[in-house]
């Protein structure tokens, strides 16, 4: 059998079962879900009053947001954490000493927090529908378009992921990321439309999936007559699908190459220098 099918193999029996092992550990579970219950707690308790021009709540217009929100953080940020923390013990370099060793560990690295992402979306989904008002999940469209705007945007955000964990040697240099991820979640639209903001931010937060993640998912969740709430009065799905699908291919072409060079630096000495750093840390 062909060595790569092996590794592909491999890969996608590692992904279920790290996939499987985070679902079954509840501090770990926890973990990904007290930012989105958070969210979801603050709008449900503060967001009754209605979005300007419609008669809706601005509680229940903010969920999608939230939801592609986290799809990011999970995703993006759990993928980028997960690389750099197997760069520091030493399991990306016993990988590498492996034949199509790398591929098998993208493969299920990749798999593992695409399928987290898409079960947390799921579990913070079914209590929102319960508890805010005038989401629509009973249409078929719902469901056909939370499948393609959730594929597309895992497509663009999870190679992000992968070159962040490639170009940061550590987990603690990769909290600085977040500074500028929760800059992008004020400018996109995620708790308040992106159209109340200044025209060059509405630019801004039109550059990056996040915002084109939520506006899919609002599209999905959201009664037709809200997309009068949008830039432009629409649900913009062609625009959606050509900026996610756009941050999909640059990050399908960038990710391969960096993380071969990240790879290619990989050698007991620069583990046991990144092992002797965390010794350092202070706590």
């Amino acid at each position: 059998m062909n060595p790569r099918v092996v590794a592909l193999r491999a890969g996608v029996r590692r992904g279920r079962i790290e996939f499987g092992q985070t679902m079954t550990n509840a501090g770990e579970l926890i973990g990904w879900l007290w930012l989105p219950v958070v969210a979801l707690v603050v709008m449900h308790a503060f967001g009754d009053g209605p979005l300007p021009g419609v008669d809706f709540s601005l509680g229940a217009q903010s969920v999608p947001g939230i939801l592609a929100m986290n799809a990011v953080f999970t995703g993006l940020m759990g993928l980028a954490m997960a690389l750099t923390m197997d760069r520091e013990d030493g399991t990306l370099l016993r990988a590498k000493a492996t034949p199509n060793g790398m591929l098998a560990y993208v493969v299920g690295k990749v798999l593992g927090k695409a399928a987290l992402t898409v079960a947390v979306l799921a579990l913070m989904l079914a209590p929102a529908v319960f508890v805010f008002d005038g989401l629509e999940p009973g249409r078929v469209s719902t469901w056909v378009t939370l499948a393609w705007v959730l594929l597309l945007g895992l497509l663009a955000t999870l190679p992000i992921g992968a070159i962040l964990g490639a170009v940061f040697g550590n987990a603690q240099s990769l909290g600085f990321v977040m500074l500028p991820i929760m800059g992008l979640v004020a400018v996109s639209g995620v708790f308040y439309p992106i159209t109340a903001l200044p025209g060059w931010l509405e630019v801004v937060g039109q550059v990056f999936p996040l915002y084109w993640l939520g506006l899919g998912l609002r599209s999905a969740l959201l009664p037709d007559a809200l997309a009068v709430a949008e830039i432009g009065g629409g649900w913009r799905h062609l625009e959606t699908v050509l900026a996610l699908g756009a941050w999909a291919v640059v990050g399908l072409v960038l990710a391969p190459i960096v993380l071969r060079r990240m790879a290619r630096r990989e050698s007991g000495s620069s583990v046991a220098a990144r092992r002797e750093q965390v010794a350092q840390r202070p706590g």
